[in-house]
């Protein structure tokens, strides 16, 4: 049962958040009278030791104390008596729910930063492809030209987005359940406000944010599984670019080349240059997703309040951010050394009927109803087809053919250069508008 039950062989993790709600406790404490003031200065002191201890690799976590909190708690009170005194008005039930809203918000600040130099390097990825025009797809098959650049600005919205969910996890976490006590809270007369501004837990107007129901600050888990939420959406836009790269460096495709550090050979066949780093972002997606199934699980059946089940929220959590840390690392690394060839690019893009749409649109200028320009254009498809020549290189006669509405001047539509310019509303892959959109997120993200 001991090793059945214990957790401090992964909730060790959480010792530099419990020791900082420890000192913040003894403070608060210390201020209400409960506590000296030569007591609080000597638990203080003693937690800074464990701290060192803990940062130098001495300290010795012991399974037979279940926890890191308790850990911690044996070890001090042996260098200061006094401690006996510090889980006064405290529970490990609002211990550790305090720990885990203090490490969640500490490792939405880690995810932050590292959103941050991903964005910038997609960025300047687009910034540095410009002028590389691909075939965007639908269902796989090639739909209308576009740029690398819009391409990849497309996942600068999403991991934006991924970047905002964990700023609202982390105000979601921002709420200080210290002093709920087991369940009840306490009928000592203690200040919860004092704690929670110590801490941290506070709004934009440095104003101290406390739980509102002691029942629910033990038994709430919503921000671990936000968190765990994020990161899978997150995980699923990482494998969406993966998996883009992944066909980008193909032999079929040719559009880039992953560097080699992000590559791996294969044991067998020496001509191969495998897109690992991507396969394996790819597969990361399941994982997360594995961690979001496990916490909503875990907590679908419990009654209120604290139940040891809990406990096993933690290593669903600390694997997600590890995993989602590296990961953002990875791709960031990986995109910072790819190369488009921007010649093999523009060979696909420059098939004619990419430019389909834009003949409809053509017709549509002469006052055409955009389903008979539809029909339209795609019996000149059809003809083209069978003719097996371009669609842009048929004949007016065969245009005619088609639709009398296909005049001279009809093929002009098919330059890329035209396409381009013709697209530069917001959103749209005109030349401007990306160099505009590109300025304007290098002056958003920062």
């Amino acid at each position: 049962m001991l090793s059945f039950g214990e957790s401090v062989s992964f909730d060790h993790r959480l010792w530099a958040q419990d020791i900082r709600g420890s000192k913040a406790h003894a403070t608060m404490l210390s201020k209400v009278g409960i506590l000296k003031s030569s007591e609080c200065a000597a638990i203080i002191k003693g937690l800074d030791s464990i701290a060192k201890e803990i940062q130098s690799g001495k300290f010795k976590w012991s399974r037979d104390l279940e926890d890191v909190h308790m850990n911690i708690e044996s070890a001090l009170t042996k260098k200061v008596p006094a401690a006996a005194k510090l889980h006064t008005a405290r529970s490990r039930n609002d211990q550790v729910a305090t720990d885990v809203r203090l490490w969640i918000k500490d490792q939405c600040a880690v995810l932050d930063l590292a959103f941050v130099k991903l964005l910038k390097t997609l960025l300047k990825l687009a910034e540095d492809n410009a002028d590389v025009i691909i075939p965007g797809y639908t269902h796989l098959q090639r739909a209308q030209p576009v740029s690398v650049a819009h391409h990849l600005l497309a996942y600068v919205e999403m991991f934006n987005r991924d970047r905002a969910r964990f700023h609202q996890v982390a105000d979601s976490a921002n709420w200080c359940p210290l002093g709920s006590g087991a369940i009840a809270g306490t009928t000592l007369p203690i200040k919860r406000e004092i704690t929670a501004k110590l801490l941290g837990f506070v709004d934009a107007q440095g104003k101290p944010r406390i739980t509102r129901n002691s029942m629910d600050a033990v038994a709430d888990r919503d921000a671990a599984t936000e968190f765990c939420f994020a990161a899978a959406l997150c995980g699923v836009h990482l494998s969406r670019l993966a998996e883009d790269a992944i066909l980008w460096s193909s032999a079929e495709f040719g559009f880039a080349t992953l560097p080699d550090a992000f590559s791996t050979g294969s044991s067998l066949m020496p001509q191969k240059r495998n897109p690992d780093s991507m396969e394996l972002l790819r597969g990361k997606s399941a994982r997360f997703q594995a961690s979001l199934v496990h916490l909503l699980t875990l907590t679908k059946g419990l009654p209120l309040t604290y139940n040891r089940d809990l406990q096993d929220d933690k290593p669903p959590l600390f694997d997600t951010a590890d995993q989602l840390t590296l990961s953002l690392a990875v791709a960031d690394a990986a995109l910072a050394g790819t190369k488009f060839n921007k010649a093999k690019c523009l060979v696909a893009a420059s098939d004619p009927s990419l430019l389909a749409t834009d003949l409809a649109d053509w017709l549509v200028k002469k006052g055409m109803p955009f389903r008979h320009a539809h029909h339209a254009v795609g019996r000149l498809v059809a003809l083209a087809e069978k003719l097996k020549i371009p669609l842009d290189k048929l004949s007016d006669k065969d245009a005619q053919s088609a639709d009398k509405a296909f005049t001279k001047g009809w093929n002009e539509v098919f330059n890329l250069k035209r396409a381009f310019a013709a697209r530069e509303n917001t959103g749209m892959p005109g030349p401007k508008a990306i160099a505009q959109q590109i300025k304007n997120w290098k002056k958003g993200i920062r």
